[in-house]
């Protein structure tokens, strides 16, 4: 079995990375919510287990991301015209995104806070 077709497919998913963070301006807002949250990790000295929490959550949220994108232009190949069924699919799509998103500041609150709450105590 020749290891060609899987390293091609790493190039393949690079690609849709690209192609996500081109398209869409949620993604490049997600990505820059993601800077922030591993400066504020740094700046207040997370714990390993910590960052698994932070790092997993990025990864949800950009991943999902990845993945709305790939749903809107599928939905607009499938209905290039106003559908309301195609609107329901991108709706759900983007709600997908925005549940881990609010997921994701929650977990960094439980992180953080308590340490910024320490540093006027």
């Amino acid at each position: 079995m020749s290891r060609a077709p899987f390293i091609k497919s790493f190039g393949y998913a690079f690609s849709g990375i690209a192609q996500t963070f081109r398209e869409g301006r949620n993604f490049k807002v997600q990505l820059g919510f993601a800077v922030a949250a591993i400066a504020l990790g740094f700046a207040f000295r997370i714990e390993p287990h910590e960052w698994l929490a932070v790092i997993l959550c990025m990864g949800c949220v950009l991943g999902g991301e990845c993945v709305n994108t790939s749903i809107e232009a599928v939905v607009d190949l499938v209905s290039p015209d106003y559908h309301e069924l195609a609107k329901r699919a991108k709706d759900c799509a983007a709600a997908g995104v925005l549940v881990c998103s609010i997921a994701a500041v929650i977990v960094e609150a439980i992180i953080i806070l308590p340490k910024v709450f320490s540093l006027f105590s």
